[in-house]
C-alpha cells in the first residue's frame, strides 16, 4: 500500500483496531499503547508509517487471522 493510503487507513481505523484487538483478549492495554506509541514515533520521524496491524504482526503480538478478524469487526462497525 501506498504511504498515503496506509496514513488515511490508520487515522479512520487504528485506535478503534486496536480496541478491538483487546477487547478480544489478543493483545493487552500495554501492548496497544506500545504500537501506537511506535506508529507515532515513526510518524514523527518521518519515517514510512505502519498499519498498527502490521506493528503487531511484526512484533508476532498477532496472527494474520487474528488481524483478518479484527478487520472483519472493524468493516463491519463501519456500515
Amino acid at each position: 500500500m501506498g504511504n498515503d493510503i496506509e496514513r488515511e487507513l490508520s487515522e479512520k481505523y487504528c485506535p478503534r483496531f486496536a480496541k478491538i484487538a483487546v477487547d478480544k483478549g489478543y493483545i493487552t492495554v500495554d501492548q496497544a499503547k506500545e504500537a501506537l506509541a511506535e506508529q507515532m514515533d515513526d510518524d514523527l520521524s518521518n519515517k514510512p508509517h505502519r498499519l498498527i496491524g502490521r506493528i503487531l504482526l511484526e512484533k508476532r503480538l498477532l496472527t494474520s487471522l487474528q488481524i483478518e478478524i479484527v478487520l472483519n469487526e472493524l468493516l463491519k462497525k463501519a456500515e
